[in-house]
């Protein structure tokens, strides 16, 4: 045996699969702006892609289920006037998007119904996708778009003018500004909507609370020039983030969001690629991918005990500029697969990867897929400005499994995700925190009896007494026998208890005790210190405790019964012994009394 200890996981084999080229999304032509962004967004129905435009900025929409070459003429999102950076799903309706762009505008898009790309026109009379809302406030670039998980219509915005503008989509108007003072390089939202996390170009990382337009936490984050991402773990307090060190070697941290000053582990170098790893958490699986920007592998970690363990790493010969994951509910679980990837290849195509527990089963494996974030907001956005906080509802991926559509398992949940406080005065609308439980003192121990000193009793009383216990227990034993013809149970009578014990025990043998002490001794007259509850000290030694249950009677009677054969088994060695001493000593005195005779005869 080598002894190496293997890591129990249920996501220890989890793979790779990739898509054959048939079967890809060919024929694209991806933005080849240099802006760092992901390129690419997906939900359980449509991609969106940056889109390589002349005359303005456009993004393209593609339904999943038409795969394969794309037609020359699509039908494009056009509304920008200079190139699309990011754009970003309402994570509550399927057919909502925002998009960003180097105008300083942000737009929002609703795709049509039974929207294709091979519609049956002609690719001269195919019309372009207007946008249905414009928010108009960044006088730069806006480079980064995300909706909040919990939150419906809320929406920040990341941009040049180096702010973060929050918006109620429904007003059209921005509502809340964040100054961070440099170029923000990612943001990430937590499970229920009230915190932001940033990156910025001054290497800070910091923790927003967004209602009160302040950074609740602001510490140093990775040393190195290039740019650092983001990304808030699920439901924890946690926040993971990738970078690069001085020496330009990248490398991932974990975060406590409550004492963000280190990083929990410190920084854990991961290797000297050049390209920006792109993180992703799946928080049903507990599991981070990192995918790295220019380079064709993706690696995931389990995170566990706070500490990143790593998985395995899928690699491939395809290098990505852009990546996108989908949420857990457009998964395929016939397949056991846990979560889907969607990489850019040569800026012409995109090809899905399935990640997948290896397994035999052909049922719904409910270990690996339990309930999920599903498409109902927790909260409207007046509650969300109100200062309420709430994860949404969870569904089953079990009734998605079986066909059954989305089905709510739990309700809004209140208090989830840790707030954090700043060092100013708690905002209203803040969680007091809970107030510590006062600690229990331990019962002061009861002092033990102190032992009376007593003359060692002779032979003639110890052969006395050893006949008494012996008789006692002979006498006891008769007195227990049961007439098995009675259709009635003796009722035990209740045993008196002495206030000045800790615990009173009920057992048999401590009714054969008090029998015994009702019979007057012939030996010796007990004194007051024998008669003193403090002073005796009880024979059996576990107490039992008296309960109504038959079984517990039983138990009892058993240990009391191997108690009273060990004891007789005690005192026949103890009469064995004295016997052998008496009878040594007659024989001395005989052999006394006849030297004794034999000296007076010779006196005489």
């Amino acid at each position: 045996m080598s002894g190496r200890f293997v890591r129990s996981s249920k996501y220890r084999h989890v793979f790779g699969r990739p898509t054959r080229k048939e079967q890809c999304y060919d024929n694209l032509r991806i933005s080849t702006n240099a802006w760092d962004t992901n390129l690419v967004k997906a939900n359980p129905h449509y991609l969106s892609v940056n889109w390589e435009a002349g005359g303005g900025g456009a993004f393209a929409v593609i339904p999943l289920e038409e795969r394969g070459k794309l037609p020359e003429r699509i039908p494009l999102f056009r509304g920008h006037t200079a190139v699309v950076l990011d754009t970003d799903w309402n994570p509550f309706n399927d057919n909502l998007i925002a998009s960003g762009s180097d105008d300083g505008k942000v737009m929002l898009w609703r795709v049509p119904d039974n929207f294709t790309l091979r519609p049956d026109v002609d690719a001269d009379d195919i019309q372009d996708i207007a946008p249905v809302g414009k928010l108009s406030g960044h006088p730069k670039k806006v480079g980064h778009v995300l909706f909040n998980p919990a939150a419906e219509n809320i929406l920040s915005t990341a941009s040049g003018d180096f702010t973060v503008k929050v918006w109620d989509i429904e007003a059209g108007a921005p509502k809340l500004t964040l100054k961070l003072g440099d170029m923000v390089q990612s943001q990430s939202w937590s499970a229920n909507g009230s915190l932001l996390v940033t990156t910025s170009r001054d290497k800070k990382l910091r923790i927003w609370d967004v209602r009160q337009e302040r950074p609740a936490h602001e510490t140093q984050g990775h040393s190195g020039a290039k740019n650092s991402r983001s990304v808030w773990l699920g439901e924890r307090d946690r926040i993971a983030t990738t970078g690069f060190s001085k020496m330009s070697d990248r490398q991932l941290a974990l975060w406590d969001i409550r004492a963000p000053r280190e990083p929990m582990d410190g920084f854990k170098t991961l290797d000297s690629i050049s390209g920006v790893c792109m993180p992703f958490w799946d928080d049903s699986s507990s599991i981070l991918y990192l995918a790295g920007r220019g380079d064709g592998n993706i690696r995931y970690y389990e995170l566990e005990n706070d500490k990143f363990e790593y998985l395995a790493e899928y690699k491939s010969g395809d290098p990505q500029r852009g990546i996108a994951f989908m949420p857990k509910r457009g998964v395929n679980a016939h397949d056991n697969e846990i979560t889907r990837a969607f990489k850019t290849v040569n800026d012409n195509y995109i090809e899905p990867i399935s990640f997948i527990v290896p397994r035999r089963a052909e049922s719904f494996q409910d270990d690996i897929y339990p309930p999920t974030i599903g498409m109902t907001p927790a909260m409207g956005p007046s509650e969300w400005f109100a200062g309420k906080e709430a994860i949404p509802p969870k569904i089953s991926m079990a009734s998605l499994y079986e066909g059954e559509g989305l089905q709510e398992v739990t309700g809004v949940q209140d208090k989830p995700t840790t707030t954090v406080g700043a060092p100013e005065p708690k905002p209203e609308g803040q969680p007091k925190p809970a107030e510590p439980t006062p600690v229990k003192k331990a019962p002061e121990p009861v002092p033990e009896p102190t032992p009376v000193a007593r003359p060692a009793p002779s032979m003639k009383e110890q052969g006395a007494s050893m006949a008494a216990m012996v008789n006692k227990f002979a006498d006891n034993e008769e007195a227990e026998k049961v007439d098995d013809d009675s259709n009635f149970d003796e009722v035990p009578k209740p045993t008196e208890r002495h206030t000045s014990s800790p615990s009173v025990s009920t057992s048999p043998w401590h009714k054969k005790e008090e029998q015994a002490k009702s019979n007057p001794s012939p030996i010796k007259t007990p004194t007051s210190a024998d008669r003193s509850p403090q002073a005796s000290t009880p024979v059996a030694s576990t107490p039992i405790a008296s309960t109504p249950m038959a079984s517990a009677l039983s138990a009892g009677a058993a240990v009391a019964a191997d108690a009273v054969q060990r004891e007789i088994g005690v005192i026949k060695d103890l009469i064995s012994e004295q016997t052998k001493t008496i009878a040594s000593q007659a024989q001395q005195m005989q052999n006394l009394t006849a030297e004794i005779e034999s000296l007076k005869a010779k006196l005489g």
